[in-house]
C-alpha cells in the first residue's frame, strides 16, 4: 500500500506515531542564562503542538563544557547537564504532548562548536588539539576522563528525558557537532582507542549510543524512542571528513545497536545526492537499513504535496523543519483537509500568529538569518530587526 501522510507509524520498540510528519529540531534561541527553559520556549513549543505526529526539540547540551553553542548576544542554547534543568524540561514536554503528539529531546555536545565557553575564557574541547582558522579560539583535545565523562552525561541526559516524560531522545551526531568530530578524519587526529582507523573514529559515537541503550534498558518505558541524527557526508573542498560511503559503516553498526530510526540532516533537502552519483541519500542510506530502523529525511518542505512525495517516494518520515516556522499548525492542517490552507512563507502580518520567539524574530530578520537557509518570504521581514541582540565577537 502506498505510504500516506496520514498513516500511522509503529517504531521498533512500540511507540506509534499517528502521522508521518516529524517537526525538525531549530534552535529558538529563547534560553535563559545557563540553559534554562523560558517563557518563550515553551510559548512557541506549545504553539507547535499539533504541527507533527512527533515533535523534536531543539538541542540540548549533556555536559557543563559541551555549550552553549549560540551567537554571541542572543539568548544561550538550552541544556539538560544538570538535574536543576528538569523542572524546565518537564514544562517543556507538557506543552509539546499536550494534543497527544510524541516529544523526543535532541541531547548533544557542541564540541568545539561550544561558543559560549570561548566567550567567557574556559577550555574549548575536541577530540584533538587543532587549531581551525575558521574559529577564533583555540581548541584543547579531551582526555580520556573527559570523554568518558560526556558518555556518561548522554547517559544521564537521557534519564531526565525519562523523568522529564518525553517519549525519546534523538542523539545529534550531526552538523559538525562533538560526535561528528569524533567520526571525522578532519578533526579527530587521535591515536589511541578513539581515533585513526575508521574503525576507531567510530567508537565514540558508538559508546554514546551504548550508553543511552543502557540507561533507557534501565529507566525507560518499553516502547522509549531512540534516534540518531547524523550528517551523511562531511566536504570542505579538498578536505574530506567522511563520506556517504564511511557514514553508511556507521550505520550499519547502529542498526546493529536496534536503534528506532536514523535522520539524516540534509542542507539542501530530502531529495539532494551526493555529488558522485544520481542515487539519493535517502536510497543510499535505506539500502544499510533493516526493516525496523525507520528513516527520517528533512529539508524543503513548504506544502502537503511536497510532505507527501517525501514519505511515498524516499523516506518513511519526513521532517518538517522551515514549513513549521512559517506554520505551526502544518500536520493540524493536513489531518482536517486544510492542506490547501497552509502558510508557506513569512510576511509582517504572519508574526503574532507564528508565536516566534524574540531571538528567532531577530535571527530570521538579519540579512545573513545567522547562517539558516533564509525564509521564503524573509526579506519582507527586514525592516523588523532591531539588532537588541547582535554581537561582532564571532564574525567571518
Amino acid at each position: 500500500m502506498t505510504k500516506q501522510l496520514l498513516t500511522p507509524l509503529t517504531f521498533r520498540h512500540g511507540a506509534t506515531i499517528p502521522n508521518r510528519m516529524v517537526m525538525a529540531p531549530m534552535q529558538t534561541h529563547s534560553g535563559k542564562r545557563g540553559g534554562f527553559v523560558s517563557e518563550q520556549t515553551l510559548q512557541y513549543y506549545g504553539a507547535r503542538s499539533q504541527a507533527a505526529g512527533m515533535l523534536i526539540t531543539e538541542f540540548h547540551y549533556v555536559s557543563g563544557n559541551g555549550g552553549p553553542a549560540y551567537e554571541p548576544g542572543y539568548p544561550e542554547q538550552l541544556g539538560a547537564y544538570s538535574d536543576q534543568h528538569l523542572p524546565g524540561l518537564k514544562k517543556l514536554a507538557s506543552a509539546m504532548k499536550k494534543d497527544g503528539n510524541k516529544a523526543i529531546l535532541q541531547i548533544h555536545h557542541a564540541g568545539r562548536s561550544a561558543i559560549g565557553r570561548a566567550v567567557s575564557g574556559e577550555d574549548v574541547l575536541g577530540p584533538s588539539t587543532i587549531d581551525f582558522a575558521h574559529l577564533p579560539y583555540p581548541i584543547r583535545g579531551m582526555t580520556e576522563a573527559e570523554i568518558e565523562a560526556i558518555i556518561q552525561d548522554f547517559g544521564a541526559a537521557t534519564k531526565r528525558a525519562i523523568e522529564a516524560g518525553f517519549d525519546g531522545v534523538e542523539i545529534h551526531g550531526a552538523n559538525h557537532y562533538l560526535l561528528q568530530q569524533f567520526f571525522s578524519a578532519i578533526s579527530n587526529h587521535r591515536t589511541d582507542q578513539w581515533g585513526g582507523s575508521l574503525e576507531k573514529r567510530m567508537a565514540f559515537p558508538l559508546a554514546v549510543v551504548r550508553e543511552v541503550k543502557r540507561v533507557v534498558a534501565q529507566l525507560a518505558p518499553s516502547d522509549f524512542i531512540i534516534g540518531y541524527r547524523i550528517s551523511p557526508e562531511e566536504i570542505h573542498g579538498d578536505q574530506v571528513g567522511y563520506t556517504y560511503r564511511e557514514s553508511r559503516q556507521l550505520i550499519a553498526q547502529f542498526v546493529k545497536e536496534e536503534l528506532d530510526y536514523i535522520h539524516l540532516s540534509l542542507w539542501e533537502g530530502y531529495q539532494s545526492t551526493p555529488k558522485d552519483t544520481t542515487r539519493t541519500y535517502a536510497d543510499l542510506f535505506r539500502e544499510v537499513l533493516d526493516d525496523q530502523t525507520k528513516l527520517v529525511t528533512v529539508g524543503g518542505v513548504f506544502s502537503e504535496a511536497a510532505a507527501q512525495d517525501a514519505v511515498e517516494n524516499y523516506s518513511d518520515l519526513i521532517a518538517i523543519a522551515r514549513g513549521t516556522l512559517v506554520e505551526p499548525e502544518f500536520a493540524k492542517k493536513v489531518i482536517a483537509g486544510q492542506g490547501d490552507q497552509i502558510f508557506d512563507r513569512i510576511s509582517p502580518e504572519r508574526i503574532p500568529a507564528v508565536k516566534w520567539t524574540p531571538g528567532l524574530l531577530e535571527a530570521f530578520s538579519r540579512d545573513d538569518s545567522l547562517g539558516l537557509p533564509p525564509l521564503p518570504g524573509g526579506e519582507s521581514i527586514r525592516p523588523l530587526h532591531t539588532g537588541r541582540y547582535d554581537m561582532y565577537y564571532h564574525q567571518s
